[in-house]
């Protein structure tokens, strides 16, 4: 992975969407289709929220959603995918350095797909806040990288925590949380270039009581 420790998360990945020129591809990620699909509508917040695929998705199945990201460049282009899907009325689109702020409120869907960064942010603790907004009855789902994807920037030497070092990092009351699921999924990725590989996601899909 890149040292870009003496930068900002800004820094690293404003240029990174700028550079984008493309329409953001639209598609839901599948895990979170999974977990998500047959639960009550309510209210939702999604960290790293990118160009907004998710929480558009999430908007289109009614929820109502805070899509939060550290790139303008990435909310901007959410909030015209939002507007060319219809669902302006039932996202917000936030800019937050995690590290150093976070949405107000509960939620009862709180989501982190691949919230990973080459820069430090305090990943840890922007997810223990992220448990700390979940409303009683809510879920929070956490995706992580649990293999390396032969196109991905990662060292190759990478060793990726599994879900259940990645649960224990949260430091949890277990009283107060049911595992819905903590392991890991295969899924098919398709890279920048059409490349395709089978990766390993893991995943942490758990309700608080």
């Amino acid at each position: 992975m890149t040292d870009n420790s003496s930068n900002s998360s800004q820094d690293f990945w404003e240029p990174h969407y700028a550079k984008m020129t493309r329409p953001s591809g639209g598609r839901v990620s599948a895990v979170l289709k999974q977990f998500v699909e047959a639960r009550p509508i309510g209210i939702a917040l999604e960290l790293g929220c990118a160009r907004g695929d998710d929480a558009i998705w999430l908007a289109k199945q009614g929820w109502t959603v805070t899509g939060v990201d550290v790139a303008e460049a990435a909310l901007s282009a959410a909030r015209a995918s939002a507007q060319e899907a219809n669902v302006s009325d039932r996202t917000t689109f936030e800019r937050h350095d995690l590290g150093m702020t976070f949405p107000t409120g509960k939620f009862d869907l709180v989501t982190a797909m691949f919230f990973h960064s080459p820069v430090d942010f305090g990943r840890v603790q922007a997810l223990r806040r992220a448990a700390q907004s979940v409303a009683q009855g809510g879920l929070l789902l956490i995706v992580a990288h649990g293999s390396r994807a032969p196109w991905s920037w990662a060292d190759p030497d990478t060793v990726y925590p599994t879900a259940q070092d990645e649960l224990v990092d949260l430091a949890l009351n277990t009283d107060d949380w049911r595992n819905v699921f903590v392991g890991p999924i295969e899924r098919a990725a398709i890279g920048p270039k059409g490349q395709s590989a089978v990766v390993i996601d893991t995943v942490i899909a758990i309700e608080r009581s």
